[in-house]
């Protein structure tokens, strides 16, 4: 069985496939006992077929595919769920996550107390569009005073968490976004680590800040009262 699983979803990138899966490599072959799960999310491209002739090159690979459109935090799910490693690395299918930062989030694991089941990548720099960075740096703000996550940068896709914790975390569209808050709210801690951010090459963005303003908006609401529902209790056997 693997130690991780880097698990990428994916929805018409074909041409950004077959150099993240070489990076992937780069970082990880030779280095750590590892396996990378690609969840197509029924892709309008030839994305899928892509994916299949990456097998002859990339053993480590497995590709699931959505039979409909079902979205990012579905697709991550169900990579999660489908997964063998006891620990899972998340990246963005669009290139601009670095497979390169994924052993620096398992020393920063490796280095961290046994509570800290998430370490979530930092964006620092961003390499995005003007309206992307304000939209992202709006929504940061209002979430990081709602939900006191104490994390700067919940859109980052470069994430590594214990695969047995994200499972108990209740599922709903998006939750991806809120993966410090919900962590949180199961008893567990997150840290950010700094990672790198490089600018889209191929494909073009899924999202835009509209998109993101008013799905954001919705979703707050609802982690909002996740969180003061939510209640951990210590359990000791006689």
């Amino acid at each position: 069985m693997p130690q991780l699983s880097v698990v990428v979803p994916v929805f018409n990138e074909r041409d950004n496939i077959p150099p993240l899966l070489a990076e992937i490599a780069a970082a990880l072959r030779g280095k750590f006992d590892y396996e990378v799960v690609y969840v197509d999310d029924d892709s309008a491209d030839d994305s899928r077929a892509v994916l299949d002739a990456q097998k002859a090159q990339h053993p480590e690979l497995r590709v699931l595919h959505h039979v409909t459109r079902s979205g990012q935090s579905t697709a991550v799910w169900n990579g999660v769920r489908a997964a063998r490693g006891t620990w899972i690395a998340t990246l963005d299918g669009d290139g601009q996550n670095d497979p390169a930062d994924i052993p620096k989030l398992l020393a920063a694991r490796d280095a961290a107390a046994p509570g800290v089941k998430l370490f979530a990548g930092w964006r620092t720099t961003r390499r995005d569009s003007f309206n992307k960075r304000i939209s992202s740096k709006v929504a940061n703000a209002v979430r990081s005073r709602m939900l006191r996550d104490a994390t700067p940068d919940t859109g980052c896709g470069l994430k590594l968490f214990e695969r047995e914790v994200f499972l108990r975390l209740p599922y709903f569209d998006h939750m991806h976004r809120y993966l410090p808050a919900l962590v949180k709210r199961a008893g567990f801690q997150s840290t950010s680590v700094p990672v790198g951010h490089r600018p889209r090459t191929a494909g073009v963005s899924k999202y835009g800040m509209l998109d993101r303003l008013w799905v954001g908006l919705a979703d707050l609401r609802g982690v909002a009262w996740l969180m003061r529902r939510g209640k951990v209790t210590k359990v000791e056997e006689l």
